[in-house]
């Protein structure tokens, strides 16, 4: 048994997914053109800076004795550190961070103005 049609419903809509040239500049969106957007970083500071991380999580888990996911919530800002006069301030800003930890924290905030000692600080890097 075959359905019956009308004109009208046998003619579909058409949808067209590519826009005419000079459509869009008129209509105020802005074109993309084609081009490479590159970045310099230094890798060896993002590594040294990564590795650092890993490391902090892996102290604060053992000095918390609970999962990555259970560590209270508190950051250590490496380059608020870096910019920060001398050791004594860095010790002082770390370990009022660690003030809920029930662990001695000494050790691991010697350890930590060790490893920063002589990192640069991370920013957006300028174009060459």
């Amino acid at each position: 048994m075959a359905a019956a049609t009308s004109p009208e419903s046998s003619q579909q809509a058409r949808v067209y997914f590519q826009t005419p040239p000079g459509s869009t500049e008129e209509a105020g969106i802005p074109v993309r053109k084609a081009g490479r957007v590159t970045v310099k970083y230094d890798r060896k500071e993002l590594r040294k800076r990564l590795n650092l991380e890993e490391w902090i999580i892996n102290q604060l888990t053992d000095l918390y004795d609970c999962e990555e996911e259970a560590i209270p919530e508190l950051e250590i800002d490496v380059d608020e550190l870096l910019d920060m006069e001398n050791d004594s301030d860095r010790a002082a800003c770390v370990k009022d961070l660690l003030v809920d930890c029930y662990k001695p924290t000494e050790e691991f905030v010697t350890e930590l103005l060790d490893r920063i000692r002589g990192m640069q600080k991370l920013s957006t890097p300028q174009k060459k």
